[in-house]
């Protein structure tokens, strides 16, 4: 079994769920009362908050995920898993200075949405996922278009997310709007939904979404737990 090397903090919330997760999974793929190997290096998000927000200081922030990352391979990593989707942005830049790899969340959600068959993909998330570049030109690359919510709808995603999600808040009132989020990118022409902020499948069960929903959180676990079992061998 490989060693996950786990990028979390970003927040703890789903940073636990992820940790649940991935046993849950390794248990149920190896039998008996399996569990993952995982070293885990937790960034304090207050501040990489500071850095990407306060300080608009992309450089920074970077090089926060960069030392957490050289600390992982440090430690006996095989491969990398980020638990927050826009952390990704910086895989590109970081990737070469490592000797693992990433698992790269997008690549897992094109991959599942590309398998349904479904072709036009509404992307729910913080604005850094929203607004940026690695969602679509990944999801182009499988065929698949992605459809961005509107300005007014970008800002309550955002903010939910910061100022309830990640402290740990799932209210019925911001649940019932993002349902209406979604049923409203459904009739602007979305055939599914990616809930690609890593807190949102917390608030809102894939089943209970309007339109087809991928839980980028469910989607990575399980795309780890499949490359650390992919060759039967316990390493030291």
């Amino acid at each position: 079994m490989k060693k996950i090397g786990m990028i979390g903090g970003l927040s703890w919330v789903s940073t636990a769920e992820y940790y649940r997760r991935v046993n849950q999974i390794t248990q149920a793929v190896a039998g008996g009362v399996s569990s993952a190997r995982i070293v885990l290096e937790s960034v304090n998000r207050q501040e990489y908050v500071e850095a990407v927000i306060d300080r608009r200081d992309e450089a920074a922030a970077c090089a926060q995920i960069g030392y957490a990352a050289q600390a992982l391979q440090a430690a006996g990593a095989d491969f990398i898993v980020i638990t927050c989707n826009d952390v990704h942005r910086f895989v590109p830049d970081l990737q070469p200075g490592l000797d693992i790899p990433f698992l790269h969340i997008a690549q897992v959600t094109a991959a599942a949405i590309k398998a349904r068959g479904l072709k036009r993909v509404a992307i729910l998330g913080v604005r850094k996922t929203m607004e940026g570049a690695f969602y679509p030109d990944i999801l182009a690359r499988n065929g698949i278009e992605a459809l961005i919510p509107d300005e007014d709808e970008k800002r309550f995603i955002h903010d939910s997310i910061y100022d309830e999600l990640v402290r740990d808040r799932f209210r019925d009132e911001t649940r019932a709007e993002y349902k209406r989020i979604i049923a409203a990118l459904g009739a602007r022409g979305a055939d599914c939904v990616a809930l690609a902020c890593t807190e949102i499948p917390l608030l809102l069960a894939p089943e209970d979404s309007p339109l087809p929903a991928f839980s980028t959180t469910e989607l990575h676990c399980r795309a780890a737990v499949e490359m650390a079992l992919a060759d039967g061998r316990d390493r030291p």
